[in-house]
């Protein structure tokens, strides 16, 4: 192999590391989130679980963070305005990403 396709290869395997990594983040900071909105409708225990597994499928509704940002608003009602709920959303990102940081 040549210096080239050796540089090539290195980059395609950033790449997908990375795209690896941001797909895990957002999972991670969705469950997280589903968590924390589970606490705020009273639900405990599996309720809970199982209500963070619902917040991670309408992540693959549509591309981007709306569809889950949509979920939640309409969950939660008035328990969390617009401001709130996505600025969260930026919490619970730092931490899953710090979390997985930790894991590897």
């Amino acid at each position: 192999m040549t210096t080239f396709d050796d540089r090539e290869n290195a980059f395609e395997n950033k790449y997908a590391h990375d795209a690896e990594m941001q797909f895990k983040a957002e999972a991670r900071r969705n469950k997280l989130l589903g968590l924390w909105a589970a606490e705020l409708l009273g639900k405990s225990g599996e309720d809970a679980a199982n209500y963070a597994k619902e917040v991670i499928k309408a992540d693959f509704e549509e591309a981007g963070d709306e569809d889950v940002y949509r979920k939640l608003a309409g969950d939660l009602g008035s328990k969390a305005d617009e401001s709130t709920i996505r600025t969260k959303m930026l919490e619970k990102m730092a931490e899953a990403k710090a979390q997985l940081m930790q894991e590897t």
